[in-house]
């Protein structure tokens, strides 16, 4: 097939390679030159495990082409893939501006039947918006589909590829038709592709992203009485997490979600509830939980020191809101800087991929370095914010040599409390005596 993406963020261009990969050729639209100019010219504009790979081969053998001009991109595509942004507005409810942008240039350049299809997380009803927006100029035959994504950041191209499920929501014959036959490559092994309308779509999206924001900030409730009671989370989440009922996965506590997905999603589920009058009490607490998360760690911090962090000094280790990425949005990591740089500390940070993105923010109000150990050199103790894998088994003794003191406060639970004890570290972590 042919097929057009517009927007080339991280569900763009995942999307556009991925279904380059499988032998479609397709266009990603974007707005911005400079990023098509770098795209084109074979410059990946995103970090993500496995799909600089894809990228440059799709890119090479044709599959894979960029342009800024909306027409060109839909002059022979049938299906058209609408990956745009929705930012959370002041009051927490999605922002569709620039979704119903695109699909208003749409209506005025379709000439046959397409499929138009909602990528983003969009909140429901959302497709019937786009379907007035594009018709408003267009009165020829089109339809437009939920085609929700879930896709993991770190591993997005691993999820695209193998799917779970596909979610479509599309009441139109002709649109499941076109839709199957696109997506029955990524579903040999059985998983299935369900069709519903679009609104369950719609919501089946925030719905997935909510129930997981709710473990985790579960879990963090369950790790704060644990510190109180003088229990183990760990011991806890092992004990919950065999029961196939629960399941294992986003039990971990730790400071927070953050990303692009959980805290929007959240917020615009919350607003979408609150539009048509119901009070959803449990999604309210989750957000609440997870802000009072953020800032559990620098407690911690204050307690230690008598909560006199003025002229202190400390290592950070992980920017991102979470390993095998460089997005910074909503990292818990941000929340704590601010927080120490208010109390008069001063930090210097490394991670091993967004640290560019960092710089971008915050300028010179911290520092970084090239490398774990050089961010050691003269602090008075070690924070982790991210769990990267290059974290977990360091060299203690080296840590020791370069720290002021053996001191370090874990806010994702990377090391096993009397290994590091037993070594003559301070040792704090979430939810563990």
């Amino acid at each position: 097939m042919k097929l057009t993406v517009v927007g080339t963020g991280y569900v763009g261009l995942v999307t556009g390679t991925c279904f380059a990969e499988t032998g479609n050729y397709v266009t990603c639209v974007d707005i911005d030159a400079n990023k098509v100019a770098k795209l084109s010219g074979g410059e990946i504009t995103i970090f993500e495990p496995g799909l600089e790979v894809l990228f440059a081969r799709n890119l090479k053998e044709g599959r894979l082409t960029f342009t800024t001009d909306l027409a060109a991109g839909l002059a022979d595509a049938e299906v058209v893939f609408l990956a745009l942004p929705t930012p959370p507005g002041e009051d927490g409810s999605a922002d569709l501006s620039y979704i119903l942008g695109v699909s208003d240039q749409i209506g005025k350049l379709l000439k046959d039947y397409k499929v138009i299809i909602d990528k983003s997380t969009v909140p429901v009803g959302t497709a019937g918006k786009v379907h007035a927006a594009i018709a408003k100029n267009y009165s020829g035959d089109f339809d437009v589909v939920s085609n929700p994504e879930f896709l993991r950041e770190g591993v997005a191209v691993d999820d695209f590829m193998k799917p779970d499920r596909v979610v479509i929501g599309t009441t139109s014959e002709r649109a499941q038709k076109l839709m199957k036959d696109l997506y029955a490559p990524f579903v040999r092994q059985g998983n299935p592709i369900i069709f519903m309308d679009e609104k369950s779509a719609e919501l089946t999206k925030y719905a997935a992203n909510s129930f997981l924001a709710t473990k985790i900030s579960f879990m963090n409730e369950i790790a704060r009485l644990c510190e109180k009671l003088g229990a183990d989370v760990d011991m806890v989440r092992k004990g919950i997490g065999t029961d196939e009922r629960i399941g294992k996965r986003f039990l971990f506590p730790g400071i927070g979600y953050g990303g692009s997905c959980f805290p929007k999603d959240v917020k615009a589920l919350i607003k979408s509830s609150t539009e048509v009058a119901y009070d959803f009490k449990i999604l309210n607490a989750v957000e609440e939980v997870n802000e009072l998360q953020k800032l559990h760690l620098v407690s911690q911090i204050k307690a230690y020191y008598n909560d006199s962090l003025k002229g202190k000094h400390f290592a950070l280790w992980g920017l991102a809101f979470k390993p095998n990425t460089d997005d910074i949005r909503e990292a818990p990591a941000l929340y704590i800087i601010d927080a120490l740089l208010a109390a008069g500390a001063t930090v210097t940070a490394f991670d091993p991929e967004a640290m560019k993105n960092v710089k971008r923010l915050l300028g010179d109000s911290i520092a970084f370095a090239e490398d774990p150990y050089s961010a050691l050199q003269n602090a008075d103790a070690l924070i982790i914010a991210t769990e990267w894998n290059e974290f977990r088994t360091p060299v203690f003794e080296q840590i020791a040599s370069l720290l002021k003191t053996k001191t370090i406060f874990d806010g994702r639970n990377l090391f096993e409390v009397e290994q590091v004890r037993g070594l003559g570290f301070h040792y704090q972590s979430i939810g563990r005596p």
